[in-house]
């Protein structure tokens, strides 16, 4: 496996972002790179194309379709992700709370903006990441970029990407995001070039943002909770929106619920 160093364990509690070189072994790669297409061939729906309308490429979005991808469900429940996560999360247990899939064609334009993950949730508490794994090469001009140390920061208005709209907080009810590319000197951005398997992982609060695609760029994200991670429901449709799960699991319960399924402790035969 992948060996994490308590080193590794430091940078991401401080940084809020790490990146894993070879996570995925080669069959596990392939059997992403499958998951991917078959996705893409038959999107749930809950996928959206989250590109302008006048954009010369494409990028389409899916959520939680672990459950009918047994490729998906391979790397889920039989890779290293499960164990890496615990142990950089410092948690005794890791359950599933999203897979997300992320593909953006050659020649798209659309940016994904600064923004937190976590505001979008119907989760408060600290101990999450999220493990973001191309299947193609990414290099540095098209990857993802991070405000290394931002998953301390307060949580930030989120809005929607292309019409900047407020529709999950109120207006005034956050703080703005901060405007990163104006002030470059105060902030220390990470990003790197990735290769199929590499894995960036990070907190659900670190600021981050992505560019657009010069080439075919295929990504399987997971968002992982750990042991202090508790049901916030909300009053709007969430992104991914678990429907039923407010009549089901109560304000500040544990996400003990088959839609996040155990993975770590895992039992392997």
């Amino acid at each position: 496996m992948s060996v994490i160093s308590q080193t590794d364990v430091e940078a991401y509690a401080n940084d809020g972002v790490l990146l894993i070189k070879s996570l995925l072994t080669r069959n596990e790669v392939s059997d992403l790179r499958e998951g991917i297409d078959v996705n893409i061939s038959n999107p749930s729906s809950r996928a959206q194309v989250a590109s302008d309308e006048n954009d010369p490429g494409w990028f389409l979005e899916d959520f939680c379709t672990w459950q009918e991808n047994p490729a998906y469900q391979r790397v889920i429940f039989e890779s290293d992700i499960s164990e890496v996560a615990a142990k950089l999360m410092c948690s005794k247990e890791v359950r599933l709370f999203h897979d997300h899939m992320l593909v953006k064609k050659k020649g798209t334009l659309q940016r994904t903006p600064w923004h937190q993950d976590q505001p979008y949730y119907n989760i408060e508490g600290m101990q999450n990441i999220s493990f973001w794994i191309p299947v193609d090469p990414v290099p540095l001009e098209w990857t993802l970029e991070f405000v290394a140390g931002s998953h301390q920061d307060p949580w930030y208005m989120p809005r929607t990407f292309l019409k900047k709209q407020a529709k999950w907080f109120q207006e005034g009810e956050l703080k703005e995001l901060p405007d990163v590319e104006a002030n470059p000197d105060k902030y220390r951005v990470l990003s790197w070039a990735l290769e199929p398997g590499d894995a960036v992982v990070f907190h659900m609060l670190t600021l981050h943002a992505g560019a657009g695609a010069g080439a075919l760029r295929r990504v399987f994200s997971l968002r992982l909770i750990g042991d202090d991670i508790r049901h916030a429901p909300r009053s709007w449709k969430t992104s991914p929106e678990f429907p039923g799960l407010s009549d089901q699991l109560p304000a500040g319960a544990p996400m003990n619920h088959e839609f996040f399924p155990l993975i770590w402790p895992a039992s392997r035969a």
